[in-house]
């Protein structure tokens, strides 16, 4: 189990790497979104399935579909169409490919081979130890996170109204 935390750990610093140093912001998300799915294969083999499985359905999906489609709107016209496809060659999709293959390489192994609480010598955390936690000594910081997100909205709900009017 240790070595596929430690394959898992590799590919998220490898990836999050080429997302800070690449140029074109196609690749750099699909780097990220092999980062993100690294951490949660992290997740598992530390005995966390439950924060795996949110890692991969909040940021690898819900998250990145929104910054995709924020790439797709900020296509400008024709040429910027020419430029993508320059981009998008198969020989761009081998790295992301391979990352993403050894991962599913090491969750297979995890779920199928390891068993179920062999987690790098920890136990497994269900749902509800973490909602005892999050609910009963860390009450302040679920509170506060909370404040935070709604100062968030706030914030930006009215920079974009003062957008609006405007224009």
């Amino acid at each position: 189990m240790p070595i596929a935390f430690y394959l898992a750990a590799g590919a998220a610093v490898f990836a999050t790497l080429r997302v800070i140093t690449g140029s074109n912001p196609v690749h750099a998300l699909l780097y990220l979104v092999i980062s993100l799915i690294a951490v949660a294969m992290c997740f598992f083999c530390l005995g966390a399935p439950l924060a795996g499985a949110l890692e991969i359905i909040v940021y690898a999906g819900a998250i990145m579909v929104l910054f995709v489609f924020v790439v797709m709107m900020l296509n400008l016209g024709a040429q910027v169409l020419q430029q993508e496809k320059k981009w998008l060659r198969p020989q761009i999709w081998i790295g992301p490919s391979i990352l993403a293959l050894l991962l599913l390489a090491e969750l297979l192994y995890v779920l199928l081979v390891s068993g179920q609480n062999t987690a790098i010598g920890l136990e497994t955390v269900d749902g509800k130890a973490i909602g005892i936690s999050l609910f009963g000594p860390f009450i302040l910081v679920v509170e506060l996170s909370a404040l935070l997100l709604l100062a968030a909205l706030v914030a930006a709900f009215h920079l974009g109204r003062q957008e609006a009017k405007e224009s």
